[in-house]
């Protein structure tokens, strides 16, 4: 027998059960070499935004041994559509436990997440899966960029091109020590609402894109130690924030490999350039990844990423990943480039 648990994401032992589900149970790549590995402080800055919701973090125990076999999340977001702001739930982190997946769990905990957002008067969500269900709004393909290539091939994340050898392999992706902008500098709570002005502006063309307010830049962009990294460009004249770049840490653990337990991934996430041209932007988000170590850069081909992917050498993975609405129809399918939203 199952009971339906609402995890209070705040409590280190719930978060530790939840941890643990997801670190054994959730997305792996299709050859299973690699599993999502999302830290605890990872969890706890997706899951409370502004306004969040603890009744929308719902998991299933196992009635008598008390086991955490199950989970799925929503939090509340405005989500602009063309020139509706729709609030809506973003549903994320459905996992079931590898024993369980015949059991037809899964359904049973969108219906459940699903209740649980209609009480709150939201009828909309937005949400991401890396299978086609009926009808994607979009589907986006994930792109990488090696920062440490040496280490990439050895766990078997990518291989050496044809009549390429490892150290000319080294050579072709190696970057520059530090980064080309001035004025290129970590973003403080100062920044926020030049953050916000500008990214407000940046998302307005597109024709799905989130809608934020201080608060949301606040909490989504503003640097969380191995969570989320920002970087904005402080004109060294006018002292304007022109520029800005993030990119948050998901980790993967590698399984089977007898010399590396862990591949270090960036995604990177909202990039506003105005002044400074997105290629040299782009390029010093990795300069700075790779000095804190990043394995490796992704990025989906969403915004304006298409414009850089190839001319900063990254490569096309074999992930796509398809965003979906529930309970909003748009009439015509979205090119990649048309959308502005990162769901983690």
């Amino acid at each position: 027998m199952y009971e339906w648990i609402t995890c209070d994401i705040d409590s280190d032992e719930m978060c530790s059960e939840v941890y643990k589900l997801l670190a054994n149970n959730y997305v792996e790549d299709d050859e299973n070499m690699f599993r999502f590995n999302y830290s605890k402080e990872f969890l706890r800055w997706a899951l409370r935004p502004p306004g969040y919701f603890k009744s929308w973090h719902i998991g299933v125990r196992v009635k008598s041994s008390k086991k955490l076999v199950a989970f799925i999340t929503g939090v509340p977001a405005r989500v602009r559509v063309r020139d509706d702001i729709v609030t809506m739930a973003e549903v994320n982190f459905l996992c079931v436990h590898k024993k369980l997946r015949s059991k037809r769990l899964a359904p049973v905990m969108i219906k459940e997440i699903t209740r649980r957002v209609h009480l709150e008067n939201i009828w909309q969500a937005a949400y991401t899966a890396g299978i086609v269900i009926p009808t994607p709004i979009t589907s986006c393909q994930y792109w990488h960029r090696s920062l440490n290539p040496k280490k990439l091939i050895e766990v078997g994340f990518s291989r050496l091109g044809p009549r390429m050898t490892m150290s000319r392999t080294i050579k072709l992706y190696k970057l520059p020590e530090s980064t080309a902008t001035p004025g290129f500098r970590t973003m403080g709570l100062r920044d926020v609402p030049a953050v916000t002005r500008l990214l407000s502006n940046y998302l307005s063309q597109f024709v799905v894109a989130p809608y934020f307010n201080e608060h949301d830049v606040e909490h989504w962009l503003l640097p969380t130690e191995g969570v989320v990294d920002s970087y904005v460009v402080e004109s060294p004249e006018t002292h304007e924030i022109t520029d800005f770049c993030s990119f948050y840490t998901l980790p993967s653990s590698i399984l089977g490999n007898q010399n590396y337990s862990t591949l270090k991934a960036a995604y990177s996430y909202y990039i506003v350039s105005t002044r400074t041209p997105l290629l040299q932007l782009m390029n010093d988000a990795l300069i700075v990844a790779k000095q804190k170590d990043f394995d490796v850069f992704n990025a989906l081909d969403l915004m304006h990423n298409e414009s850089f992917l190839k001319e900063l050498k990254f490569g096309p993975g074999d992930g796509n990943l398809h965003y979906y609405l529930y309970n909003y129809r748009i009439r015509h399918t979205l090119k990649p480039s048309e959308l502005g939203l990162v769901l983690l």
